[in-house]
């Protein structure tokens, strides 16, 4: 079996304590060509539904709950009949953008999603926000980081809801020991892969973001 992983990337805000910034967001759809996951309901339900073009969506997976990472989740949902799924320690965030709706179902460490016949593996990442995932495919050398790891860094943790020590505990933990090979599919910017990050751990810690 073979991942087929389809990149958008969408455009639109992201708001957070009083402030709104213009984000570009990376989506991905990822499965095969009868069923996929979607992974991130950013800003823009007609360009994600194109490029799921009429397959079955097994799943809508919040790597948190930001709202620049959801704010399409809903749409999509009605559009595709596939559920979101959303770590439930982030739904202080999920209802600032959703009052009257909650996700679907929950998302746990170590939950396997499959699609197209592979595994998807949640791995809690807590530190950009509480119930921050990272999705990884062993299978396809992947691993979709959400806001958890980005080509340079952590993810920001200068908001509320977000703890520098604990994004560096969740990445030297959880995403570092990973194979050195696997590529980091981010929520904003460039892959990467956990080779180039792994060294620069040490940098992070003492620059503090």
């Amino acid at each position: 079996m073979t991942l087929v992983i389809d990149h958008l990337v969408t455009s639109g805000t992201f708001s957070l304590d009083g402030g709104t910034w213009d984000v570009d967001n990376n989506v991905y759809v990822v499965g095969d060509g009868d069923e996929v996951v979607i992974v991130d309901a950013a800003h823009d339900v007609d360009a994600i539904v194109r490029t799921v073009n009429g397959r079955r969506v097994k799943a809508i997976v919040a790597t948190h709950a930001h709202d620049d990472h959801i704010n399409v989740a809903q749409a999509l949902a009605e559009e595709t009949g596939g559920p979101v799924l959303l770590h439930p320690d982030d739904h202080p965030l999920w209802v600032m953008t959703y009052p009257d709706r909650d996700p679907d179902g929950e998302l746990a460490n170590d939950q396997v999603i499959e699609v197209a016949g592979l595994p998807l593996q949640v791995i809690h990442t807590p530190g950009h926000a509480p119930g921050s995932i990272c999705l990884y495919a062993p299978d396809a050398g992947t691993i979709f980081s959400g806001d958890t790891l980005f080509a340079g860094g952590p993810g920001a943790t200068g908001r509320s809801f977000s703890d520098f020590p604990t994004i560096i505990e969740s990445i030297r933990d959880r995403l570092l020991v990973l194979p050195p090979q696997t590529v980091v599919r981010t929520g904003h910017g460039p892959t990467t892969t956990i080779g180039e990050e792994a060294p620069d751990l040490p940098v992070w810690i003492e620059r503090g973001h």
